[in-house]
């Protein structure tokens, strides 16, 4: 899983100038103000939407010429398609959807008058629900590693200029399955060329990467939350939203600047609420689940209760020793790159805590449990049967369509014995999920095994209640 030592000297060279001393380089201009009258709420997911904090990834034009160098076939079809059916077409390859507000704009970009579309969190934490595009959930359809090959393809065949993400991208990856992405390396590979006031230092050596796949958790449980991430090391802040915005062009002054739209944002997350299950619950087996639930789950996952003040979290850690899920992401963010941040601007130079050894993983709230498939930090549960089961469990998997399996509850899968060939194609095998490869294991979490099958499914259904 770590890349040649050409392969990381390409990534520094792309990321980062030359230079050999520190530099802060201020070029990100704002993209205009919220209008009056707007709740903090709002005015954070206007931020997102509409505001750039990053130089931008492509213009429309790219990505309306990336059909012209699929196979032919499929090129063929999109010659022949109508400009509306291309976009559905584009849109549903990569992982795009419309907001809510407005079908016609991306969710997931913001789109500058002249055309330039730039990344926005809701990449990765703006999904659809059965069909329904719903800000905070996570995005299991978007297609980072393929949308950046297909533009940056054809940005060549245009002579047009390459964005940071198209070069990095040869070497550096940025997810081997649809719907994951390899976010913490991101967050290491930006981190390792500041200094604690976020100073640039592009003289300095190669990081250490150890390349894995996350899946995005739900936005919604972030107003329970005092810590982020799946370990749990940092404490929950504006700052801490912003780590993702350490491109060499946002220097210190940024950062400073731009601290105020993001107590907006973290407002706006503040506000989610988790969709509710739509389909028809069995409430005598779900209240049998309830006292399942009590007795087996909540002393980890909470409780639960029609009035939030009732309800408890207590976001506790789990040693891996316990737990036993896939532990690559734990040891990938090492204990030095802890301590920068725990130095750093994003924990106000020390003054939130920082666990800097959290030894396992915290068990999230289980609201809206039913909409956030697939499980684990690392989507490798396609299910919550799965989850409680870990013996039924598939070693490859894919997801078939946008509905819910209302009796497993979870993704509607299929599952498979082997992974297509080797000459299959490369876009088409990322939509299969492989339990036995590095950072994607499906093992652990195997407390469900002391419930039968009976008792499991009273506890699903309980959970489609929450």
């Amino acid at each position: 899983m770590r890349p040649s030592l050409a392969c990381l000297l390409l990534l520094v060279a792309i990321h980062f100038a030359p230079a050999s001393r520190a530099f802060a380089v201020e070029t990100v201009e704002p993209s205009g103000s919220p209008p009056a009258g707007l709740s903090a709420a709002e005015r954070g997911y206007w931020f997102l939407t509409q505001k750039s904090y990053l130089p931008p990834d492509f213009h429309a034009y790219d990505l309306a010429a990336t059909w012209k160098n699929w196979p032919a076939a499929a090129a063929k079809s999109m010659e022949q398609a109508t400009a509306e059916e291309r976009r559905e077409t584009l849109w549903d390859r990569y992982g795009i959807t419309g907001r809510p507000e407005d079908p016609t704009q991306p969710l997931q970009y913001v789109v500058e008058r002249d055309g330039d579309w730039t990344m926005n969190c809701f990449s990765c934490h703006g999904g659809s629900v059965e069909g329904k595009t719903w800000p905070g959930a996570p995005n299991l359809d978007y297609a980072l590693q393929t949308l950046t090959e297909e533009i940056r393809m054809a940005k060549l065949v245009r002579k047009r200029p390459l964005s940071r993400m198209d070069t990095a991208s040869v070497a550096f990856p940025l997810g081997a399955n649809v719907g994951t992405t390899n976010a913490v390396m991101f967050g290491v590979a930006l981190a390792h060329f500041r200094d604690e006031r976020l100073n640039v230092h592009a003289d300095r050596g190669i990081p250490d990467f150890v390349h894995h796949d996350l899946d995005a958790p739900p936005w919604w449980h972030f107003k329970k939350k005092t810590r982020l991430y799946a370990d749990g090391f940092a404490q929950k802040s504006p700052r801490a939203l912003m780590q993702f915005m350490m491109v060499r062009e946002n220097g210190p002054a940024r950062f400073a600047e731009w601290e105020a739209d993001y107590q907006d944002v973290y407002a706006y997350l503040e506000s989610i609420e988790p969709p509710k299950w739509p389909h028809a619950i069995d409430q005598p087996l779900a209240d049998r689940g309830r006292a399942l639930f009590a007795e087996n789950c909540a002393e980890c996952h909470g409780t639960y209760h029609d009035d939030p003040a009732k309800e408890t979290y207590p976001e506790r850690i789990i040693p891996w020793s316990d737990v036993g899920t896939d532990r690559v992401r734990l040891d990938a963010l090492t204990k030095e790159g802890r301590r920068f941040y725990a130095r750093s601007w994003f924990s106000k130079f020390g003054d939130e805590e920082t666990i800097l050894d959290p030894g396992g993983y915290v068990a999230p709230p289980l609201d809206g449990i039913w909409a956030s498939a697939p499980y684990f930090h690392n989507g490798s549960v396609p299910t919550l049967a799965h989850v409680l089961d870990p013996g039924s469990r598939p070693v490859i998997w894919k997801r078939t369509s946008d509905d819910t399996d209302r009796t497993s509850v979870g993704l509607t899968v299929e599952t498979f014995e082997r992974m297509p060939p080797a000459g299959y194609d490369r876009v088409a095998r990322r939509s299969y999920f492989d339990t036995r490869k590095f950072g994607k294991g499906a093992a652990g979490h195997d407390f469900g095994e002391a419930l039968s099958a009976e008792e499991r499914r009273a506890v699903i259904e309980y959970l489609k209640t929450l």
